[in-house]
């Protein structure tokens, strides 16, 4: 079987892509990141799906990008929004971080031996954030085959983003096709200590959204 090392947040979106990994036969590495955010639910929630789906081995990189700041997830100074996606590019935005993520998995896969990355962005439900759009994996790809030893002497690496045009509810139905399930997943940018969503913040909302227009039965666990 081919390795690939498939990025974890314990999210709707990478627990989907995780079963897509799968499913084409690779023998995936997951890879989280414990990088300060106010809350460890999602890391939790990134165990359940690994420990549903299955994996070859499944690491948390602790990188604390709260000690820089700047977005809404990392800083208690800047207040999650919860009135209604918007135009533009939310505070919740981490500056770089997916590009940071993407390079920890480019090198645990140029340790492992694998020539191939998967990321669950998405850029038509929320493409306010500029590391989620097509160029952007591109752009990371070319960076990937030009930067690394494995690529100069020959191992071509290829970035996965098989979700990057798909809206929330084709997502779920995709994931529901193959078995996910959702109720383990956590996507709320401020959940509480028992993994429960504040029904709220952007993402509650989109997530939401996504099962009502795939017609499946919503599972999150809400506080209210």
């Amino acid at each position: 079987m081919k390795s690939a090392v498939v990025l974890l947040s314990g999210g709707l979106d990478s627990a989907t892509v995780l079963a897509l990994a799968k499913q084409q036969g690779f023998d995936c590495h997951c890879l989280s990141l414990d990088y300060g955010q106010k809350h460890a639910a999602e890391l939790f929630a990134a165990q359940r799906v690994v420990a549903a789906l299955g994996a070859t081995s499944h690491r948390v990189l602790k990188l604390d990008l709260g000690q820089l700041g700047g977005s809404a997830l990392t800083d208690a100074s800047i207040a999650v929004p919860t009135g209604g996606v918007r135009p533009g590019i939310p505070v919740t935005y981490v500056p770089a971080r997916n590009t940071i993520m993407l390079s920890l998995a480019l090198a645990w896969a140029e340790i492992l031996g694998a020539r191939d990355i998967f990321v669950g962005v998405n850029a038509v439900d929320y493409s306010g954030y500029p590391d989620c759009r097509p160029e952007f994996i591109r752009a990371f790809e070319a960076l990937a085959n030009l930067a690394t030893k494995a690529a100069v002497e020959g191992q071509v690496l290829k970035v996965h983003a098989p979700l990057i045009e798909m809206s929330k509810a084709q997502i779920i139905a995709c994931g529901m096709a193959l078995d996910v399930d959702y109720s383990l997943t956590v996507s709320c940018y401020q959940a509480d200590t028992r993994g429960r969503a504040c029904g709220v913040c952007d993402s509650c909302r989109l997530r939401h959204e996504g099962f009502v227009a795939a017609g499946v039965e919503d599972p999150t666990r809400y506080a209210g």
